[in-house]
């Protein structure tokens, strides 16, 4: 069952999001070409650890892998965990960050796709789809919708412009720990799944191919590809459903 939070809880939420919200925007103002994503990493670390707060990413255990990092940044076609290296970014790419925090116990989880310099038209109508489909999955975090309307309303507005959502992974709640139930996937069927309730907190994360939504993992365990190496792109907030309408967490 869903861990519903209160209102101090979600004010706890809250302080943490901030952070992911600052580091996302500190990560805009440094990515170039040149710029290596360990850099970005360290950049992100030091100022997760100046506003108290911890990299919740780093050290972060699955099927006993451990992430070594406190940023995701995945570069073109790589959908999402890309490692932070020494690798530089070059003129026309494209680079989604996902950022984790934790704050007095309580987690924020956001993610923004940027720009290298100049990029073709195609890879702006992807950042722009996906983030167009985040904001339509929000507006439907709404207490008495269910969840399946947010999936619906992410796959109809990625499908409609010619895109693809990815299957296999997915949002997720979020509270004392990083990914809690329910899953939130990025297709599905209106009016089906539990219905929303006030005290849910999600994290929506849209990944969307421009090619074909199969992936594939690299022997790292971590890195997800599009299949077909055409370019993705993600965005993500946390998401609190209240009395009045959903609320962005990670936001300044």
């Amino acid at each position: 069952m869903p861990d519903l939070k209160s209102d101090r809880e979600i004010e706890l939420m809250r302080e943490a999001g901030r952070i992911v919200a600052e580091v996302l925007n500190l990560m805009g103002e440094h990515i170039a070409p040149g710029v290596t994503t360990g850099d970005l990493d360290e950049l992100a670390e030091a100022h997760i650890r100046k506003r108290g707060a911890l990299p919740a990413f780093k050290g972060y255990k699955m099927a006993g892998r451990i992430y070594p990092a406190s940023i995701c940044a995945s570069i073109d076609e790589v959908v999402v965990h890309g490692i932070p290296s020494d690798r530089r970014l070059m003129e026309g790419q494209i680079i989604s960050i996902d950022v984790g925090t934790e704050l007095d116990g309580y987690c924020g989880d956001g993610a923004r796709t940027y720009p290298v310099g100049v990029i073709s038209q195609q890879k702006q109508n992807l950042m722009d789809v996906t983030r167009s489909a985040l904001e339509a999955g929000i507006d439907q975090a709404r207490a008495g919708n269910r969840l399946g309307d947010i999936s619906a309303a992410v796959q109809q507005t990625v499908e409609r412009n010619g895109f693809s959502v990815v299957r296999d992974l997915v949002g997720h709640g979020i509270g004392r720990r990083m990914h809690e139930d329910p899953q939130v996937h990025n297709f599905g069927q209106p009016g089906t799944g539990p219905f929303l309730q006030p005290g849910l907190v999600l994290a929506i994360e849209p990944m969307v191919n421009a090619g074909d939504y199969r992936i594939v993992f690299k022997s790292d365990g971590w890195t997800a590809m599009t299949a077909d190496g055409s370019p993705s792109a993600h965005f993500e907030h946390t998401v609190a459903i209240t009395d009045d309408g959903p609320e962005i967490l990670t936001v300044v």
